[in-house]
Order: C-alpha cells, then structure tokens, then sequence
C-alpha cells in the first residue's frame, strides 16, 4: 500500500518527510502551496481538516498532526529503531523532546507571520517581534544544555524526536542569529549533514533556503 505525504516547501510536514528518508521508507510526495486553494479544497479537507500539513496517507487511513504520525510510524515500524517504547528508560525524554518542537513550533509561526505574512509595515508589531524572538531564544537555550556533552538529543544516539527539533531549529536561524548559541548551530549542522536530511531538502524544492542563515533584526 503507498504511503503518500502532503508536502508544502519548508512547513512542518517537513519533519515527516525528513523522518521519512531516515527510515528508509518508499513513499510518494504530493505538493501543495500555501499561495492557491488547494488545501482549502473538499478533497483535501476530507483529508486534513484544519486544511494544514502534513497529512500522511498510510496504513488504509490519514493522520495529519506530525507528532502523531512520528508516534505511528516509529510504533508501527521499530525496526527502524528511532522511537523508544514504553519500558525504555528513555522513553520519557522522547515524549518531552517530541512535544517541544511545537513549543519551538509555536514561537517560529508568529514570528513567520510577523515578519513575511504580514507584507505591510502597518500590520506588524516590533514589539510582538522582539517578545517572540526572545521567546524563540529561550527555547533554543533549552536545546543549547541539554545538548552539552552528546550529538543528539537522547544520549543514545538520533532518533525521531531529531527530526521534529532539528526543523525547529532550522527554522530558529531566521530569527536568532546562528552564532549565539554554538552549541545549537553545531547540532544543526549534524542534522544537515546527514543523507536523510539532504534527500528531504533535495526533495523540498528549496534547497538554497535551508542552506543559509536568515536572520532578521527583530525591529525590522
């Protein structure tokens, strides 16, 4: 049966394919834009109905939150061995470090929104801009300790849990410059080092845009 991810360039569903590529898994990838109706559509509503990515055609159904469709797709295929499962004693990090990346998540769309949404100067608020980046910061810093010592997030080695941070901290470069946490950039940097990593960007379609910083003053 064909696993199919609905995919648009540089969203959260970028998590999935990412996680995707790592497992080694064969799937198909339909792309949507943010810019046409497509994802406004009654095909795609019966989908996701919040009319978001990701949505994952797998198994005869169709999830469409990412973090339970890391939770399914590590559950249902732990041959891959980047899930931890009830009984392993890291399995309560993993949930924590699952459900940070939407803290992160958070944090990074209302600075999206602020900073490229809203074309209008009239329409943004520095100071909505400087509170979420130093909100963003602060998140980052979490990942900058619990990172000392170790590559990955779980001392025994990356998982899927690196696959939802990672893009969150992606994402992060466009709005705290890279060099202020080093310990964070040298983690992105093992992420985008790895081959899964690279197929996803490739596969993405905006490679140029993962493979630079962007970070923006706050009170631009």
């Amino acid at each position: 049966m064909t696993i199919r991810l609905h995919h648009c360039s540089q969203a959260r569903s970028f998590r999935i394919l990412w996680l995707l590529h790592e497992m080694g898994l064969e799937f198909e990838v339909e792309r949507h834009s943010f810019f046409d109706k497509s994802l406004r559509s009654p095909g795609y509503l019966a989908l996701s109905p919040a009319g978001r990515v990701p949505a994952l055609e797998i198994d005869g159904r169709v999830l469409f939150e990412s973090g339970a469709i890391t939770e399914y797709l590590v559950e249902t295929r732990p041959e891959c061995g980047l899930g931890r499962f009830a009984g392993d004693a890291e399995r309560a990090d993993w949930l924590e470090w699952l459900h940070f990346a939407e803290t992160i998540g958070q944090h990074i769309a209302v600075l999206t929104q602020q900073h490229i949404v809203l074309r209008e100067d009239w329409m943004r608020s520095s100071t909505v801009m400087q509170l979420e980046a130093r909100r963003l910061e602060k998140t980052l810093e979490v990942i900058d300790r619990a990172l000392e010592g170790r590559d990955w997030l779980l001392p025994s080695g990356f998982s899927a849990v690196d696959t939802n941070v990672g893009y969150g901290v992606m994402m992060a470069r466009r709005f705290v410059p890279a060099d202020l946490l080093p310990g964070v950039d040298a983690y992105y940097r093992r992420c985008a080092a790895r081959t899964a990593f690279q197929k996803a960007v490739a596969e993405d379609g905006a490679a140029e845009l993962y493979t630079r910083d962007f970070y923006e003053a706050p009170d631009a």
